[in-house]
């Protein structure tokens, strides 16, 4: 725990925004992290095997676990874990789809997105196809709260203000996913995000997280 903790710090040290840098929030903030992920995966282990089957069922030739590098803390590429929600060659038909995207800014999201399979469009309305990222916060990789981790793609176009994002550990969950989600655009999700890294504290992370709770299932703005 105590090198995440550095790690963090270490980075920071040149960037030009104010963030809370105290290594006992960032230290009780990843013992939350492990807690709470293993906690959620112990008690949502029946849900991941019936979302498993139903993904299966309706595509038996797919992966039920989908992997995607993303860009963390540092510039730090991983591996990052969701059920798959689309069909097996949905990366290879995306370059057909990007004049489609109704986000502004370095994302791209389709409401009615012709990859998306059946099962698919319930988990991710759900959110339930984000729960595997639990285990990205034992691994250390993400945190229960914190910036969107963004793809590769997505990093390649942002400014310098924009990279900012990058300061700290990226979450499950977090301030623009709880304020609008995919109804905002890319400048108001750098906003928000930058606002939470300015701001945090285990105060403001419960809050977040309890948010989250209600927002979770059944959200409009998910897709």
């Amino acid at each position: 725990m105590s090198n995440l903790a550095n790690q963090e710090v270490a980075y920071k040290q040149n960037k030009s925004i104010s963030v809370n840098e105290h290594k006992p929030y960032l230290l009780v903030k990843r013992c939350i992290d492990i807690l709470g992920a293993t906690v959620g995966i112990v008690l949502l282990s029946f849900l991941f095997v019936v979302v498993a089957i139903l993904i299966k069922i309706e595509d038996p030739k797919g992966a039920v676990l989908f992997s995607q590098k993303r860009i963390g803390l540092n510039g730090k590429e991983f591996k990052m874990y969701k059920f798959r929600s689309m069909v097996s060659n949905a990366e290879e038909k995306l370059e057909n789809l990007l004049k489609y995207n109704e986000v502004s800014g370095a994302m791209f999201k389709m409401k009615d997105d012709p990859r998306i399979t059946k099962i698919g469009k319930f988990i991710r309305k759900t959110s339930i196809d984000e729960l595997p990222q639990l285990i990205n916060v034992l691994k250390g990789d993400m945190s229960l709260v914190g910036p969107r981790p963004p793809l590769p793609r997505e990093v390649a176009e942002y400014s310098e203000y924009d990279k900012q994002r990058l300061m700290v550990i990226p979450g499950c969950t977090g301030l623009w996913q709880v304020s609008g989600r995919n109804s905002l655009g890319f400048t108001e999700m750098v906003e928000l995000d930058l606002e939470y890294i300015r701001e945090r504290s285990l105060v403001f992370d419960v809050k977040i997280i309890f948010k989250t709770v209600f927002v979770l299932f059944g959200s409009k703005d998910a897709f």
